[in-house]
């Protein structure tokens, strides 16, 4: 231990950012996240050793959780003892790896899906532990902006991004849908589109196949009969909320206080497929697309929701770890 480890080691108070990434050290699968991508990691033959693959998960993690970009991180990592202690490093053994390096780590897991994979192996880990009920989803999708300036090198906006209304306001940027286990909570799937795509085609995208139930909001009204939700779930019962101005527009009576009573009761079933959005986005802080095109940023997005996955998680994991 040096001596900057010591007298950091030795103070009285556990940082909020300490207790967090102690949680995280806990809950997260690393060997099974490792094995995941160690196929595709280099062996080293050539060139200068590389670094370790837990270590670099370790780092891309925390690039996800404080939404720092690559050279920011970096420089966190030098000034944060608790983000140097989490990843492993000894300053007076090593240096933090470049920007560069995670560049071309991150561009590893884009280039071989493996994003895709570790929300997969996150999934099957909380299935393993009876987490994930499967029984009843949630469906819904978030507008994530992206920037819509042309002050580029090509003079444009990201081809691959559109602008879509909602409300009175005009929104330029990317949708994320997720499909959300009913009695958890938990995201079982991710799908990433264009702002202007609408929510109810990707609906069938959203479902697992063994599913009776599913929520939705008024955007996915006649979900129910479109050809490819008959041809791959049939048999499922959807429950999708009403649009308020009919509601609103019934004639005063008992129709209309069971149908306001009917429509309370949907959406406090649907209020929990809002909570993995307030995790991306106000504890993340993943407000706006980092990357050019859909591909990198929907690979980000199985990175982030995995991680929101274990945070909404990690009482129950830190419980069975203890046990």
């Amino acid at each position: 231990m040096s001596f900057a480890e010591s007298e950091y080691a030795g103070k009285k108070k556990v940082t909020k950012r300490e207790r967090f990434l102690g949680e995280m050290e806990r809950v997260v699968p690393w060997a099974r996240l490792c094995a995941v991508i160690a196929p595709h990691y280099p062996q080293g033959r050539r060139g200068r050793p590389p670094i370790g693959i837990e270590r670099m998960l370790r780092i891309y993690f925390l690039q996800q959780w404080y939404a720092l970009a690559d050279e920011a991180l970096e420089d966190a990592l030098y000034d944060s003892q608790a983000m140097r202690t989490f990843a492993g490093i000894d300053l007076s053994v090593e240096a933090v790896p470049d920007a560069t390096t995670l560049l071309h780590f991150r561009h590893l897991l884009e280039a071989h899906d493996l994003t895709r994979r570790i929300f997969g192996e996150v999934t099957a880990l909380l299935s393993e532990r009876k987490l994930l009920m499967r029984e009843g989803t949630m469906v819904d999708a978030t507008i994530i902006a992206a920037p819509s300036s042309t002050k580029n090198a090509r003079q444009e906006r990201d081809p691959e991004m559109h602008q879509t209304k909602k409300g009175h306001q005009w929104y330029f940027g990317m949708k994320a849908h997720i499909g959300v286990d009913a009695q958890s909570g938990l995201v079982h799937s991710v799908a990433g589109t264009a702002a202007n795509v609408a929510d109810i085609a990707q609906a069938h995208a959203l479902l697992h196949g063994g599913e009776k139930q599913a929520y939705a909001d008024a955007g996915y009204l006649g979900v129910e009969k479109r050809a490819e939700i008959t041809a791959s779930a049939p048999g499922v019962e959807w429950h999708v909320a009403a649009k308020r101005g009919k509601v609103k527009a019934m004639a005063d009576g008992l129709l209309k206080e069971l149908t306001v009573q009917l429509e309370r009761v949907k959406a406090q079933v649907r209020a929990r497929v809002e909570h993995p959005f307030h995790i991306l986005k106000n504890i993340f802080r993943h407000r706006k697309a980092r990357y050019r095109g859909l591909t990198k940023n929907t690979a980000q997005l199985h990175s982030l929701f995995a991680l929101a996955n274990l945070f909404i998680a990690r009482c129950p994991l830190l419980n069975t770890a203890t046990e």
